[in-house]
């Protein structure tokens, strides 16, 4: 299955995909695709209604397309955490996951623009996957119960300010937590039809030129293994979002690529689960 939201910013309307494509109207029976919809197993209620036939069509026509899930309670990501990304950086790879938190409302539409911030010089993208949380994962005993907690995946663009990151004292936040930092969806896609998060494979283009080709086979720790990884240090609750990481191709690594800067256009897409493509302004 895949969802969505579309309309105006605070006012999306829930929708999920149907065989053909269109968009059918999830309003009878949740407000929004959010922690509370997947907490009363709303993905197992709106397949039902699908397969019922009981939810009208949504013109979709002109509808901004929203992040896929709303209001996550935390957005916890992964650092370093494909091999050919650590070599670029001059890295060693991490023994274990290297975590660290984003700001909820950097997530905006995987169309909306992008701002650079006032005093940036280093605006960064990275392609990631990411988990949306459909349960409550808490101590899980091995990474094989992280499926019971997966509601699905997205497209994800951890977009990172690298002089704020490392330059200027203390932790990553400052350099992942500007505002529209992480543009995410068009879609949620269900575990189900986005087949093995192990072998997926990531672009972004800048531009219409190739940054990031990889794929998630060279993932140091899979999807699985992250969120068991995370249950141990904090609780994650349905509606959170993890991004687990970028491959090689960022401006930040050991290549002549240039940074982000007002005017650029950049897509970004994973196998099955769709395209972003915005602009990058300035704040």
């Amino acid at each position: 299955m895949r969802f969505q939201r579309l309309g105006d910013r605070g006012q999306e309307i829930p929708v999920v995909l149907d065989e053909t494509g269109a968009a059918r109207d999830l309003r009878s029976l949740t407000p929004d695709v959010d922690g509370a919809f997947f907490a009363a197993d709303g993905v197992a209620r709106a397949r039902a209604a699908l397969r019922e036939g009981t939810l009208p069509v949504l013109d979709a026509t002109g509808l901004r397309i929203g992040a896929p899930v709303a209001r996550p309670g935390l957005l916890a990501c992964i650092g370093l955490n494909y091999s050919d990304h650590a070599a670029e950086t001059g890295a060693e790879p991490p023994a274990e996951p290297v975590v660290f938190l984003k700001a909820t409302n950097t997530i905006v539409g995987p169309d909306d623009t992008v701002l650079i911030p006032r005093t940036s010089t280093r605006t960064d993208y990275e392609v990631e996957l990411a988990v949306v949380l459909g349960g409550r994962a808490r101590y899980l005993a091995t990474p094989e119960d992280a499926d019971a907690v997966i509601a699905g995946y997205a497209v994800s663009n951890d977009v990172s300010e690298r002089d704020f990151q490392h330059e200027r004292g203390g932790q990553w936040t400052k350099g992942k937590s500007c505002e529209t930092f992480n543009p995410l969806g068009p879609w949620l896609v269900t575990p189900d039809e986005a087949g093995d998060p192990q072998d997926l494979r990531l672009r972004l283009a800048v531009n219409g030129q190739p940054r990031q080709d990889g794929t998630t086979r060279n993932m140091l720790f899979g999807v699985r293994h992250i969120v068991w990884y995370l249950s141990q240090f904090m609780v994650l609750e349905p509606g959170d979002v993890v991004n687990t990481g970028t491959p090689a191709g960022v401006a930040f690594g050991a290549n002549d690529f240039p940074y982000l800067s007002e005017g650029d256009e950049v897509t970004v897409d994973i196998d099955g689960l769709a395209r972003q493509h915005h602009r990058i302004g300035r704040a």
